[in-house]
């Protein structure tokens, strides 16, 4: 008899361990080419939402564990778990525009890109993630710090109602009204949520009138005059800019350049003359004469804005990522990673470090900003042998910003590297109550908890 449960009435949607095709399947899941060595006795891709509630409940009676897949962009493969039901959501992709009260219903698998071209149609927006193939299911579940979300919150502030399955294969309505503790979990929680998310309901914006960048590079030489001076002006730009900055290598490539620091700022504003008015500090800038390259006050879109980023972030390379929130300033958090990315085995890895990418959330919500300042520092990378030394690059360069530390953001945090890195994206109380909810909702523990170092094998 074969270990693998066969799930009578989920028929062609179910693949099992020892089933021809699995293994294709199995890498799919998850978006880096990285993919951990880690193997689901079943992967269910679902198709409805009644599918999830089947799928739930087969898990149940065979005492499987359930992990959650929506858009598979979990830099350390969260959702790829051993000896569970891995249930892909990718496929419920619809997307409900209702222009009269500035909301839409958007399945767990609409992507980024496919939400935000909808939503253009009838001049509306909402701060989705950053690479256009991020579906909306993980992305909001973790917080959502997107386009223009330093003015807009984080993402799953716009969230005013979700469809879930629960740990007893029952599907609820959640909201503020109703299982109010379920959607405080919901936003925010992130890959240790204890239910399927299948739909949210979102509040809309107005699409911008115009969106607007500007970009000066340094040599990484200039790293401290260029953060004392963006930081500065940081504090008198409007939250509808988007500013941060990038330590990295001019040109990667076949043919890489120097090591530099780039500050870029994209504004959201309601014309091309706002747009202007809103970047102006950023193009009066002292240190013009050390700059390698500049571009002001460049039009663009939020389709343009996507195509760089796809190109950035390239679905066949190999990445490993981490997160810090911190209380010390720029000069100070990124000095401490000037020499890191100096010596990085991969001229494709880069940190980046945005000013306020949640602007101010409700405090009514599982996500909270845990610190002044945030960075990310990602190794990106190509070839398979070079893996552990990307990886301990990786590892290096949180080791040496760790000290400032104040926490992590549950949607990129390598949950690898330590067994606190959940607990420490998260308030004390908040992690507190999240273990309470848990215990309420899943006492049976049928959803998968957070990723461990203990389970990881790359």
């Amino acid at each position: 008899m074969s270990r693998y449960p066969r799930m009578r009435g989920l028929g062609e949607l179910s693949v099992r361990r020892n089933d021809a095709g699995y293994e294709d399947i199995r890498r799919t899941v998850v978006w880096n080419a990285l993919t951990p060595a880690r193997f689901p006795d079943v992967i269910v891709r679902a198709a409805s939402a009644d599918d999830v509630v089947e799928a739930v409940r087969l898990a149940r009676s065979q005492r499987l564990r359930v992990a959650i897949r929506s858009g598979g962009h979990s830099w350390c493969g969260s959702s790829l778990r051993d000896g569970c039901m891995l249930i892909d959501l990718s496929r419920l992709r619809g997307c409900t525009v209702d222009p009269a009260s500035a909301t839409a219903t958007v399945q767990a698998g609409v992507t980024g890109l496919q939400l935000t071209s909808e939503l253009r149609r009838h001049g509306l927006a909402f701060p989705t993630g950053h690479c256009p193939s991020v579906a909306v299911g993980g992305y909001l579940l973790s917080g959502g710090l997107g386009w223009n979300s330093g003015a807009r919150g984080p993402a799953c502030a716009g969230v005013e109602q979700i469809e879930a399955v629960t740990a007893a294969g029952e599907p609820v309505t959640c909201s503020e009204s109703e299982h109010k503790d379920l959607f405080w979990a919901a936003r925010g929680a992130g890959p240790g949520f204890f239910a399927a998310v299948t739909a949210f309901r979102l509040r809309l914006y107005p699409h911008p009138g115009a969106i607007t960048s500007t970009r000066w590079t340094f040599p990484l030489a200039n790293l401290t005059e260029v953060t004392h001076w963006a930081t500065e002006l940081a504090a008198g730009l409007s939250p509808n800019v988007e500013l941060g900055f990038s330590l990295e290598t001019a040109g990667p490539g076949t043919k890489p350049g120097p090591k530099v620091v780039a500050v870029t700022g994209t504004a959201f504003a309601a014309s091309r003359q706002e747009a202007g008015e809103f970047l102006l500090p950023l193009r009066q800038c002292p240190l013009r004469r050390n700059s390698l390259s500049r571009r002001l006050d460049e039009p663009t879109t939020f389709e343009a804005l996507y195509d760089s980023s796809a190109a950035m972030w390239p679905p066949r390379l190999r990445y490993a990522a981490d997160t810090l929130w911190s209380d010390a300033g720029f000069p100070a958090l990124l000095g401490e990673l000037a020499d890191v990315v100096d010596s990085a085995p991969s001229n494709r890895s880069l940190v980046l470090a945005p000013f306020s990418p949640a602007g101010r959330p409700s405090p009514d919500m599982a996500f909270s900003v845990l610190g002044e300042s945030y960075v990310v520092p990602y190794a990106v990378w190509d070839d398979p042998r070079q893996d552990a030394a990307n990886i301990g690059w990786l590892r290096e360069a949180m080791h040496k910003v760790e000290p400032l530390g104040t926490g992590h953001y549950i949607a990129e945090v390598d949950l690898t590297a330590a067994s606190s890195r959940a607990r420490r994206s998260f308030t004390a109380d908040d992690w507190q109550r999240l273990g309470s909810l848990r215990t309420r909702y899943d006492p049976d523990g049928v959803f998968c908890s957070y990723l461990s170092p203990e389970e990881t094998s790359m």
